[in-house]
C-alpha cells in the first residue's frame, strides 16, 4: 500500500512546515504526533491517524502515555516502529517533568515521597522495588529500580542498593515497592528485608528514612507506623 509522506500533503496540512513557519506552539497535539510518525496511508494522512488515536484516549496525553506498543499497534496505520517513536517521545516528556520537579524536591515526609513517586507505581501488574537516594537535606539526588518481579515477589540485592548509594554519595534513602494486590499491610518478608537493609546501610553510616508500600490508591509507611 502506497503511503503519503509529509512532502506530498497539501501545503496547509504539513505540520513540519507549520512548525518552522509558526513555531511549535501553533501545532495541535495531532500535528505534533504526525511529525513523529512521519506518514499515514493511502486512505488517511498522518494527522488524521493521530487525531483518531487521540480520540481513542479522550484527547488526553496522560492517557496516551500509558499505552503499550501492542495497544498503539492496534490502530490501523501504526506499526511497531511508529508505536515506539510515540512511546519514546512521551517518556522524554515525562522525564523532563521529573527533572524540573527534582531540582527542588525535598522528601522529608512519607506524604511528599508518595506524592512524588505514585505516578511510577500506578497501574503496575507486577511488583517493583525502587530506592530514592537523598542528601543531608533530604533532597532527592537519585533514584534507581533494584528489582522487578511477579505479583507478590521481587528479588532485591542489598549490595546493589548500597553500591548506588555510594555512586550518588547519598546520606539517606527511602525504600519503595508496590503491592499489585492492593494490600497495604507489609508481609513478613517485607519486614525482614527492611531490617536487613537498615542493618547493612548503618555500617556505611547511611540512614533508611522510610520504606513505603504503594497501591494504586494509598500507601503504607514503615516510619509512620513506628517500624523504623
Amino acid at each position: 500500500m502506497n503511503k503519503l509522506v509529509i512532502r506530498d500533503w497539501s501545503e496547509a496540512d504539513r505540520p513540519r512546515e507549520k512548525l518552522m513557519e509558526k513555531g511549535r506552539r501553533a501545532l495541535s497535539d495531532a500535528e505534533l504526533l504526525a511529525i513523529l510518525i512521519g506518514s499515514g496511508s493511502r486512505e488517511e494522512s498522518a494527522v488524521a491517524l493521530c487525531r483518531r488515536i487521540l480520540a481513542g484516549v479522550r484527547n488526553n496525553l496522560n492517557n496516551l502515555s500509558k499505552l503499550e506498543a501492542r495497544e498503539l499497534c492496534a490502530y490501523k496505520g501504526i506499526g511497531e516502529a511508529k508505536a515506539i517513536s510515540i512511546i519514546a517521545a512521551m517518556e522524554l516528556g515525562r522525564r523532563r517533568s521529573d527533572s524540573e520537579l527534582e531540582e527542588q524536591l525535598i522528601l522529608n515526609s512519607s506524604r511528599r515521597a508518595y506524592d512524588y513517586f505514585k505516578a511510577y507505581m500506578q497501574d503496575l501488574g507486577h511488583e517493583e522495588f525502587w530506592v530514592l537516594y537523598l542528601n543531608t537535606g533530604c533532597k532527592l539526588i537519585g533514584k534507581q529500580i533494584i528489582g522487578r518481579g511477579g505479583n507478590d515477589f521481587t528479588p532485591v540485592d542489598i549490595r546493589t542498593i548500597l553500591r548506588y548509594a555510594l555512586q550518588f554519595r547519598a546520606n539517606s534513602l527511602i525504600l519503595v515497592h508496590n503491592h499489585p494486590s492492593g494490600t497495604l499491610k507489609p508481609s513478613k518478608a517485607d519486614t525482614l528485608l527492611t531490617k536487613r537493609i537498615v542493618s547493612a546501610a548503618s555500617l556505611m553510616e547511611i540512614a533508611v528514612n522510610d520504606h513505603l508500600i504503594f497501591t494504586d490508591k494509598s500507601y503504607y509507611s514503615f516510619r509512620d507506623e513506628g517500624l523504623l
